[in-house]
């Protein structure tokens, strides 16, 4: 990047940064992007994992955000990345006779006329009102005294930091340049115009100057921490929104479907995850430490209380698997309450040369990309295509039907259980074959790993050699989820995933004990976080654990 002047230079390699870079690099645009740690570990690995129209800003009556967010549901789940987009059902009970079925069903059938007549709808099944008995026939871990009737809808789920992942290993295949651990210290300027960044290697030290005619600053919460590097003071600022979740076990909560659950300040969602169910949110105002935001006690407890309002059964912290906090960046408003800040998304060209992109919600991510790109071209002095990001399907969508169909004779083949291909197909899509080709080099790879046998050691090789992992943390915690979804929040996992990931980035066995022992140290803190009662205290636990490559 730092040979020649780029057309265009993406900073933050968030959804928004990375669907950024492949606007631009498939209009022909010279286009780089650097992300200071690892590809979506800010907001981007931490949502609730949902691609969908949002029907709470259908109540507030945002129709132009929920026509927006399901006419990019349908395309993402028919055309740009079925292999990683899924659809999910969700039950929503009803507590009040009359009124509430009118009310609520009103609202879904909307939800589902407006996701047709985008055009890209048509892939999920309708709406249905159910009675009583029939919603406990299909979610009997609820109170039967915690529902008079209820509905059932669907919307979409995503693995967001895979996700992400494969949009910039996209963005490159269109020849975009990317580094991740490449932490923007500063701006050139020229006069008044941003000319370009100065690049700290955070892995091999040493500092770059890269040059682009536009700089896209898609930094998330970190917004205007960025600008600050400018010197120019935004014309909007970005406020951090925490919303925590928590993952149990499937079994801990019997259901044949995902439940959504209104309480006194937003939505619950309980949400089928594989062999999990991910619990949440929370959304309070957050103004500590960004990298790491920390769960409290007082927050896993919030959860627990509501969801255990409607469940039967109710679930314990021994029940908790795993827990994770993420970062909504919502554009300041006039309101204090962070719920009712704006989930719309805007951009501004606050100094020649300069483009800023923020706010918006994981699902629309295309569209604020095409806008930032749209901004950016203005400063280009020449024509430049139109978006086709709507027409370009991610690596692995291409082909992913077709294998779909053939993952019998796949698995006989390979010799791995169609189960196996099954994973590897919703995880790679048509790349799996990538990871067919490791296993047949190397048998071993066919293996689970000892202690989170849901993922092959094949796949901790892949991250490592094409997924852009550069540490073991990168991996547990992004690449796969095992940090979330085993009890011992991946530390059982960590010596056996540094080994395989060794040969791959040259590691000794210092680094090997290095890279254990800072994971190891990593969850320990986040425990620590979890037991405290409050923000700062929990901030402060979590603190304990340095990054292994502290910025």
């Amino acid at each position: 990047m730092a040979e020649r002047e780029l057309d265009v230079l993406v900073v933050g390699g968030g959804i928004v940064g990375a669907g950024t870079a492949l606007d631009a690099a498939t209009r022909g645009l010279s286009t780089g992007i650097v992300e200071a740690r690892d590809w979506a570990s800010g907001t981007s690995s931490r949502s609730s994992k949902l691609i969908h129209g949002g029907l709470r800003y259908l109540e507030m009556l945002d129709f132009p955000l929920v026509r927006e967010a399901l006419k990019e549901r349908g395309l993402l789940l028919e055309r740009l990345a079925p292999h990683l987009v899924k659809p999910v059902p969700f039950l929503y009970p009803l507590q009040h006779r009359g009124w509430e079925r009118l009310y609520a069903g009103t609202g879904v059938a909307l939800y589902d006329v407006m996701s047709m007549a985008r055009g890209h709808g048509r892939g999920l099944p309708l709406h249905r009102h159910l009675s009583r008995s029939h919603a406990l026939r299909v979610a009997p871990c609820l109170r039967k005294d915690a529902l008079v009737g209820a509905l059932q809808y669907y919307d979409a789920e995503v693995d967001d930091a895979r996700f992400v992942a494969t949009l910039v290993r996209t963005a490159v295949s269109y020849g975009a340049k990317a580094a991740n651990r490449a932490r923007v210290t500063g701006f050139l300027r020229e006069g008044e115009r941003v000319v370009g960044v100065t690049v700290e290697d955070v892995e091999g030290g040493g500092e770059y100057e890269i040059r682009a005619r536009q700089v896209v600053n898609a930094t998330g919460v970190w917004t205007d921490d960025t600008q600050a590097l400018v010197g120019e003071r935004g014309q909007f600022h970005v406020k951090a929104s925490k919303g925590i979740h928590l993952v149990v076990p499937r079994d801990r909560i019997h259901s044949s479907t995902g439940l959504i659950l209104r309480t006194e300040k937003s939505v619950l969602f309980v949400i089928p995850w594989g062999r999990h169910w991910i619990v949440g949110t929370t959304d309070t105002a957050w103004d500590l430490d960004k990298a790491h935001p920390a769960a409290s006690s007082a927050d896993i407890d919030y959860l627990l209380e509501h969801v255990n309002s409607v469940l039967a059964v109710p679930l314990t912290r021994d029940d908790v698997e795993g827990v994770y906090a993420g970062l909504r960046p919502l554009l300041a408003g006039e309101s204090e309450a962070t719920s009712k800040l704006s989930r719309e998304h805007t951009v501004a060209h606050p100094v020649p040369g300069l483009v800023v992109v923020a706010g918006g919600k994981y699902t629309t991510y295309r569209v604020m990309a095409e806008d930032a790109v749209d901004a950016a071209v203005h400063g280009l002095d020449r024509r430049v295509a139109e978006s086709v990001t709507e027409e370009i399907p991610l690596l692995g969508a291409e082909g992913y039907p077709a294998m779909w169909n053939a993952r019998e004779r796949i698995a006989a083949r390979s010799g791995l259980h169609v189960a196996r291909v099954e994973h590897l197909l919703n995880r790679y899509g048509s790349l799996a074959d990538q990871l067919l080709d490791l296993i047949a080099a190397d048998p071993s790879l066919g293996e689970p790993l000892r202690h989170a046998d849901d993922y092959l050691r094949a796949e901790i090789v892949y991250a490592a050699s094409h997924e852009g992992a550069r540490h073991l943390d990168d991996v547990l915690t992004r690449r796969t989820r095992i940090s979330i979804e085993t009890f011992d929040r991946g530390t059982r996992s960590a010596r056996e995933a540094a080994e395989l990931m060794a040969p791959v980035l040259g590691w000794d066995q210092d680094q090997i004990d290095r890279e254990v022992e800072h994971y190891e140290k990593r969850v320990e803190a986040e425990r620590e976080s979890q037991r405290q009662p409050d923000d700062l205290t929990a901030d402060a636990a979590r603190l304990g654990a340095p990054d292994i490559v502290p910025l």
